[in-house]
């Protein structure tokens, strides 16, 4: 039996507590444990990771957020999630992971789910990577891909209006067709590469740049930001950009979209900070070319 490194996530709580699966210690492989807030001080350590696995028998919380949380941390690896019997009610493909366990399952069942999330992570990567889409990065909304190689795609511009998503060669195209005559979309039906301005967000490389300079955002900043140049212009509430950019099964207020825009813009730096209006009463709106102070709230939508 081949060994494995894996990577165990648990509750900052639980770091005591008994692996889960508990049969998982039979087995072998090297095991590091660490909390869900620990991961992005793992990060170069983690590199060499085979499989994730997620405790989220005593916080169900983790399992919806553990792939955003391996983005952030530039984890590549498979994540097994772990949960009770209670908990499978909760499971949903939203989070996207590779697997789903649970914490009374033998060794021989724990040993073939990660065999399996390795061998398939493995065979995916190996596949994509010479044909220009991205591999292995664990996504959340649009399916955020690790760093690829686009050739042979041209990015989709918005200039002032908005992204057109039609799958087909008509005008509301506007991706650039490939070799296999496919358009360059990802799995929510929008563009992987966005231009405005000066900005450019590239999924498939996880990149954003403005006039050059590389943009440090995390997973959920980036996602934000994509969706604000794919619509400038338009008005959104706080409750809009949530169901789109954090999506459906999130637990949470709207003030995290504050918080994240206050993020956002502070790393635009003062070439673009200004792009993100606030609209009174409303939400937000973004605009590549103004240059209005965002300390004054828009009147108007």
């Amino acid at each position: 039996m081949q060994h494995m490194r894996i990577l165990h996530i648990c509750p900052t709580a639980r770091l005591d507590a008994p692996l889960a699966p508990e049969s998982l210690q039979y087995l072998g492989h090297q095991i590091d444990r660490c909390a869900a807030e620990d991961l992005p001080s793992r990060r170069a350590e983690s590199a060499a990771v085979d499989v994730v696995i997620a405790d989220a028998c005593l916080d169900l919380s983790l399992a919806p957020r553990i792939s955003d949380l391996l983005a952030e941390a530039r984890i590549t690896a498979p994540a097994i999630v772990v949960l009770g019997e209670g908990g499978l009610a909760t499971a949903s493909a939203k989070w996207n992971v590779s697997d789903l366990i649970l914490t009374t399952a033998g060794p021989a069942e724990v040993e073939a789910r990660l065999r399996v999330a390795r061998d398939r992570h493995t065979a995916s990567s190996s596949a994509h990577s010479g044909s220009g889409f991205p591999g292995g990065l664990h996504a959340g909304p649009g399916r955020l891909g690790a760093k690829g190689d686009a050739g042979g795609w041209g990015p989709v511009r918005t200039g002032r209006g908005p992204v057109g998503t039609s799958r087909g060669g008509g005008p509301g195209s506007s991706g650039r067709l490939g070799d296999t005559g496919e358009e360059m979309w990802n799995a929510d039906g929008e563009p992987m590469v966005v231009v405005t301005g000066d900005l450019r967000i590239d999924e498939t490389a996880f990149t954003a740049e403005l006039g050059g300079r590389s943009l440090d955002l995390t997973y959920r900043e980036f996602a934000l930001l994509k969706f604000f140049a794919m619509h400038p212009e338009r008005v959104f509430t706080r409750d809009d950009i949530l169901l789109a950019v954090w999506g459906d099964d999130y637990f949470g207020g709207t003030r995290t979209v504050d918080v994240h825009v206050r993020r956002l813009r502070a790393k635009l730096g003062k070439d673009l900070e200004n792009a993100i209006h606030t609209v009174r009463n409303v939400g937000y709106r973004f605009s590549a070319d103004s240059v209005t102070d965002t300390d004054s709230e828009d009147v108007t939508a």
